[in-house]
């Protein structure tokens, strides 16, 4: 690759990073082929974009990402890296600890969720208990619902015992 090259990719990278606010870092060493593509497939299924980069080239994309915070995410270059961009903000998580039942890695190794940071491998079980926007406007719209659906079963209550009567 050369340096033309690079700076085209990193310029991607900048483009993706800066369209999106949840980013995984995962590490995919040590996986066969079989392995990494069966990892590819389920992250395809669940709508996750997964691109393994060169850590130089990623470190330089996130300085200059337009999120400040990303510069968080630079100590956990180390190794290879799989970069992976999603709408739904707990899926990677998900898919990582699913496919670990079976396999040691793939391994977290950072995350940026909505700008907050997630560092490590021990934050997956954090992150897995993310809940997605779906999910809050179901758990909110289903609060709103419980007061509605108590004065509802009273009245009908009511109106069952005066026909009794």
């Amino acid at each position: 690759m050369n340096k033309a090259e690079k700076t085209q990719f990193i310029d991607e990278l900048v483009e993706k990073l800066n369209a999106n606010d949840k980013v995984y870092l995962a590490d995919c060493s040590t996986l066969t082929v079989e392995k990494v593509n069966a990892f590819r497939r389920a992250c395809f299924q669940k709508k996750i974009k997964v691109q393994v980069v060169k850590n130089s080239l990623l470190k330089k994309a996130l300085e200059r990402a337009n999120d400040t915070k990303m510069v968080e995410l630079i100590p956990a270059l180390k190794g290879e890296t799989a970069l992976m961009f999603t709408e739904v903000s707990n899926a990677p998580a998900k898919v990582i600890k699913d496919f670990r039942k079976k396999s040691e890695k793939p391994a977290l190794k950072a995350a940026y969720v909505e700008e907050m940071i997630f560092i490590g491998d021990n934050q997956l079980d954090a992150l897995v208990a993310l809940k997605s926007r779906n999910e809050l406007i179901a758990d909110v719209v289903s609060l709103l619902q419980s007061p509605i659906r108590r004065v509802i079963g009273g009245l009908e209550n009511k109106t069952k015992s005066e026909e009794a009567a």
